[in-house]
């Protein structure tokens, strides 16, 4: 197992900042998720930890051990990429065997019995002879995992991995992907833009934004937690309204959103202005205080619950019920111990 540091790791290509002091510790033998919009820098980091990119500036470090110079061969590290990258003229046994190029097998293993272990482990026994074009989406990812795997690196890097898959297939590889970073008790760092697979596979994650990391933490505590606007917002469906103080003690706090006053929890003394965040489905139609009336305006059934859509004092408003409401207004309250607050941006 290998624990990895980032320390004020940054990039940029000519004037474009890709990544801004970015700093990361990756435990031993962690799923560890790098989530954000397209564009936020999950990728160059993840190169940059292969060696495929070199740092403008900051270190990487492999259990202490500074990895500026040495060549992404020679950092032991398994990469699966977006896309699968094997090799059509390949059978599937010899893509697996193209992993040890660089290193032998592990344990003394030969590369046959190598490849059988593998391919046992991924799902996929017995089809060892087979061409890539004969497999489905799911097991070509698979024989890409496996090959990463060949030569038992001290990291796995996963970037976007399932993007190309469709949603029930995503969530059983991402189920088997976990399951066999756990088997294998594997340092993984994955790389992600859908915020529920980031919270369904990682121990930790890392939300990013514009280069930097916004907040890390577990799956649990970014989501009803989270410390910033933007992961509020970007992290699972939220309502997030910016607020007035008028009034502020231990045992609560009473704010102003648009001229409606609502209670919320006590707020660190001499705040001014907060921004208040209450998920969908915090919003009850039998919650006696902090009352709203909505306009409905579209209603999504999610089979188990009914996503709303719709405006309150002109704003847009999330909710999320049991069933499809009647009429095309709606009453709802939530409860104050239901409200998350961020520093106001």
């Amino acid at each position: 197992m290998t624990t990895l540091r980032l320390e004020g790791v940054s990039k940029a290509y000519d004037e474009t900042v890709a990544l801004e002091s970015v700093d990361l510790t990756v435990r031993d033998g962690e799923f560890f998720t790098l989530v954000g919009p397209s564009g936020c820098g999950k990728t160059t980091t993840l190169r940059t930890i292969a060696g495929f990119e070199e740092p403008s500036a900051g270190s990487v470090r492999f259990d202490g051990r500074e990895m500026a110079g040495v060549a992404p061969e020679n950092r032991n590290v398994g990469v699966v990429f977006q896309s699968y990258a094997l090799f059509p003229h390949m059978s599937v046994a010899e893509n697996v065997s193209y992993g040890l190029r660089f290193r032998d097998p592990p344990d003394g293993t030969t590369v046959d019995e190598r490849i059988a272990e593998l391919l046992a482990l991924v799902d996929l026994e017995g089809m060892g002879e087979r061409s890539p074009d004969q497999l489905s989406g799911g097991q070509q990812q698979r024989v890409a995992l496996a090959r990463a795997l060949a030569p038992a690196p001290d990291l796995l890097l996963l970037d976007e991995p399932m993007s190309a898959l469709d949603a029930q297939l995503r969530e059983s590889l991402r189920r088997q992907i976990a399951r066999i970073q756990s088997e294998l008790d594997i340092t993984t760092v994955y790389v992600t833009h859908d915020q529920a697979e980031a919270l369904a596979v990682s121990d930790r994650l890392a939300v990013m934004r514009d280069g930097r990391v916004e907040q890390v933490g577990q799956p649990e505590a970014i989501y009803r937690t989270p410390s910033t606007r933007f992961v509020a917002e970007f992290v699972g469906d939220n309502n997030v309204f910016d607020a007035t103080v008028r009034s502020n003690d231990r045992d609560g706090a009473r704010v102003v959103v648009d001229c409606e006053a609502f209670d919320i929890p006590a707020l660190p003394d001499g705040s001014e202005r907060a921004t208040v965040c209450v998920r969908p489905g915090a919003l009850s139609r039998t919650a006696d205080c902090n009352r709203i009336c909505v306009a409905v305006e579209t209603t999504e059934f999610l089979g188990e619950t009914v996503r709303v859509h719709g405006r309150w004092n002109g704003r847009a408003i999330t909710l999320r019920l049991e069933d499809v409401p009647d009429g095309d207004e709606l009453a709802v309250g939530f409860s104050p111990e239901d409200v998350h607050v961020v520093a106001p941006q």
